[in-house]
C-alpha cells in the first residue's frame, strides 16, 4: 500500500508537506500542491481513514450498539437514525458483539447510541470519563457526557395493566423481558405499583424473553392452569405474537378466553385478529431524538435528558371480562 512516505520520496519534499499538502493546508503553495497530489494521483495514493480520524478526533461516524438485530423496533430506530446522521453530515454503522465496543475508546467513531445489555454501565461511565460523547436508551447514567433518551416504560405498563382491570379482569398474568433487561424491569415496576393499588387482583409472572418463543411457552402455562377467563400482559409485541401463534387451531381464543395485550405496536399487530391492543410510540421517533441529542453532545451544545412517550392502542384481543367460559 502507498504511502505518505512514498509520494515524499517521489517528490522531493518533506513528509509534513505532503500531508499538509493532502489535508489542503495554506502553509504550502498551489503549485507544490497541485504537484503532490498529482503524484499522489499516479501512485494510487488511499488515505488512511483510520490514522486521520486519529489525528483530527473525528471520523464524521456515529456508532449504535445493539444487543442483537432481531425483532420489529429495530428498523424504524435506526430509520430515524440514519435519516438525522445524514443530514448532519454524518454517517452510521450498527455494532454487535463486545468486540465492537473497542471502536469508541479507539475513537473509529465519534459518538455513540446504545441499546445493548452487553455494554456495562461502569464500562460506558469509564470511557465517558475520557470524553467520549454517549447517549444510552437502555439505562440511566449521571455523566455530563451522556444523555439519556428513554421509553417512558412505566407509563405504558400502567396503562396497559390499569386498561385490563378497567375491563374487569381479576386474573392477569404477566409474560415478562429477559433477565437484566432495563425495558422489562422498568415495566415490571410499574405492575408492582398498579397491583399494590388493587390487591383484588391475582398477578401472576411468566418469566420471558422478548422473543416469540417465550409466548409460546407462556401460552402453554395458561393453557395448563385454565379454569375460566383470564388477561394477559406480554411485555412485548413479539410475545404476544407467539402467545396468538400457540393458541391458534387450539379450543382457547383470544378475545374470549384469553384476554391479551403486547407493548410496541409493531408494524404485524395491525393486521391480526383480533387487533392486538399494545401500547404504541413512535420508533422512528426515538430515533431521530437519539441522533440529534448525541450530535448536540458533539458540538458542545448544552441538552437535557429526554423520554419518549406511549399511548395506548386498544384492540378486540381485549374485551370486558364477563362470566365463566369454558374452552369447547
Amino acid at each position: 500500500m502507498v504511502s505518505i512516505k512514498d509520494i515524499s520520496k517521489k517528490a522531493g519534499v518533506s513528509i509534513s508537506t505532503v500531508s499538509y499538502a493532502l489535508n489542503g493546508s495554506t502553509k504550502v503553495t498551489d503549485e507544490t500542491r497541485s504537484r503532490i497530489l498529482a503524484i499522489a494521483k499516479e501512485l494510487n495514493y488511499v488515505p488512511n481513514a483510520a490514522a486521520r480520524s486519529l489525528k483530527k478526533r473525528e471520523s464524521r461516524i456515529i456508532g449504535v450498539f445493539l444487543t442483537d438485530f432481531k425483532g420489529d423496533v429495530y428498523g424504524d430506530l435506526l430509520d430515524g437514525m440514519k435519516e438525522v446522521c445524514n443530514a448532519q453530515g454524518y454517517d452510521l454503522i450498527v455494532c454487535s458483539g463486545k468486540q465492537s465496543h473497542r471502536m469508541l475508546p479507539e475513537r473509529m467513531i465519534d459518538g455513540a447510541v446504545i441499546l445493548d445489555q452487553e455494554f456495562e454501565s461502569k464500562e460506558l461511565l469509564q470511557y465517558a470519563g475520557r470524553d467520549h460523547k454517549i447517549v444510552v436508551l437502555d439505562r440511566e447514567l449521571d455523566h455530563p457526557n451522556i444523555n439519556q433518551v428513554l421509553l417512558d416504560n412505566k407509563a405504558g405498563a400502567t396503562l396497559a395493566a390499569e386498561y385490563l382491570i378497567e375491563q374487569g379482569h381479576h386474573k392477569v398474568y404477566i409474560v415478562t423481558g429477559p433477565e437484566g433487561s432495563f425495558d422489562s424491569a422498568q415495566r415490571m415496576k410499574a405492575i408492582k405499583m398498579v397491583a399494590d393499588r388493587n390487591p383484588d387482583v391475582e398477578w401472576i409472572e411468566i418469566p420471558g424473553n422478548f422473543k416469540k418463543s417465550g409466548g409460546e411457552r407462556a401460552a402453554e402455562r395458561v393453557m395448563e392452569e385454565y379454569s375460566s377467563p383470564a388477561a394477559v400482559f406480554c411485555l412485548n409485541d413479539e410475545m404476544a405474537i407467539g402467545f396468538c401463534n400457540r393458541l391458534a387451531d387450539t379450543e382457547y381464543s383470544i378475545g374470549e378466553h384469553v384476554h391479551l395485550i403486547g407493548f410496541d405496536n409493531i408494524e404485524l399487530t395491525r393486521y391480526m385478529q383480533p387487533r392486538l391492543a399494545t401500547i404504541n410510540y413512535s420508533k422512528r421517533k426515538w430515533g431521530e431524538l437519539a441522533a440529534e441529542q448525541l450530535i448536540k453532545l458533539l458540538s458542545g451544545d448544552e441538552v437535557e435528558h429526554e423520554r419518549i412517550y406511549v399511548t395506548l392502542i386498544q384492540g378486540e384481543s381485549v374485551a370486558k371480562a364477563r362470566m365463566q367460559v369454558n374452552a369447547t
